[in-house]
């Protein structure tokens, strides 16, 4: 018996190592995508190759296809997560710094709770929790203030609306994916969901004039390396390691990424990629990362999929968690 637990210790530490550093890295690889490539038609690229490899890996190995219904919850969930969530974030990244993304992005657990609340017969936050609320939105308060309020190196606003946009819509698709009619494996639903949100973000990035000013003869070495990362690292590596601890370790553990991410994207931005870390940023990243771990690690009413990553999170993980719960 101790001889597998060696082996299994070590697959756990390389797993949450996988989803604490390429999720956190994400942030940065998108920003050097989108340095060159369209950014929406960049992020339908991505969603359709990863969800294109993953759904057709499931089927050869033997799971039954999908029905109709299952194809159009996929769908509304990949239009919520993808296209307005991370298309959003993605969008964003023009103008706001990678690691500042990052920050907003992890208001997501904020959101959640948020809208619990306020659907009908939803679960009121208890103190610890509303605390952590307060203190995250004073946190994002921080971080997207004017000078006057913050002191130097305000964010765009537009950018930062944008993220925090992309943030509740994820949010509302998370708690729609809860209760969606999906294929029982959660592998199986998260290719179909990148497959849907894949082809919706292709033709919205159509619909936005990105195909007009496609010039393939500018895309830089840089961009297609970050975009064949973000297929590979972001999205099947990153996924599969994430549904594996689901798994194997407490949600508690599990969710712990949501507050290491961030961190990780404002460190990689400033030492890859140059981007400012003023006091402003630092003290923001500090409260708002301990508002969610006030969040995420308390006891609640009822459990909250760890969905926190706009860019990096695979919508099927928060399926996943929902089913391993039901399973219990």
């Amino acid at each position: 018996m101790s001889e597998s637990r060696a082996p299994a210790m070590g697959w756990v530490i390389a797993a949450f190592a996988a989803v604490y550093l390429l999720w956190g890295s994400t942030y940065l690889a998108i920003r050097f995508a989108i340095e060159t490539l369209p950014p929406l038609l960049m992020a339908g690229v991505r969603f359709l190759l990863a969800g294109g490899v993953l759904y057709a890996f499931m089927r050869l190995r033997g799971e039954p296809a999908p029905t109709r219904r299952h194809w159009t919850s996929a769908a509304v969930i990949g239009a919520l997560l993808l296209v307005c969530g991370n298309g959003g974030v993605t969008l964003a990244e023009r103008t706001v710094p990678s690691g500042v993304a990052a920050l907003l992005v992890a208001m997501v657990p904020l959101w959640m709770v948020l809208l619990e609340w306020l659907r009908p017969g939803g679960t009121r936050p208890t103190g610890r929790v509303a605390a952590g609320l307060t203190v995250g939105f004073a946190g994002m308060v921080i971080l997207v203030g004017p000078s006057q309020l913050a002191g130097t190196g305000a964010v765009d606003f537009g950018g930062a609306a944008l993220v925090l946009c992309a943030s509740l819509a994820w949010s509302i698709g998370s708690i729609h994916a809860r209760g969606a009619t999906l294929p029982a494996n959660a592998f199986v639903a998260t290719g179909m969901e990148m497959l849907c949100g894949g082809v919706l973000l292709l033709v919205a990035g159509a619909a936005r004039g990105e195909l007009a000013g496609l010039n393939p003869a500018a895309f830089t070495g840089r961009s297609l390396a970050a975009l064949a990362y973000l297929v590979v690292f972001g999205s099947l590596v990153g996924f599969s390691a994430y549904i594996w601890l689901l798994g194997v370790s407490s949600p508690a553990r599990v969710s712990t990424y949501a507050y290491v991410n961030p961190v990780v994207a404002v460190f990689l931005g400033w030492a890859m990629a140059g981007e400012a870390v003023t006091a402003r940023v630092l003290v923001a990243a500090a409260v708002i990362v301990a508002a969610v771990a006030v969040i995420t690690t308390g006891p609640r009413p009822r459990a909250q999929p760890g969905a926190l990553d706009k860019d990096a999170v695979p919508p099927g993980a928060k399926t996943a968690s929902r089913r391993r719960r039901q399973a219990a």
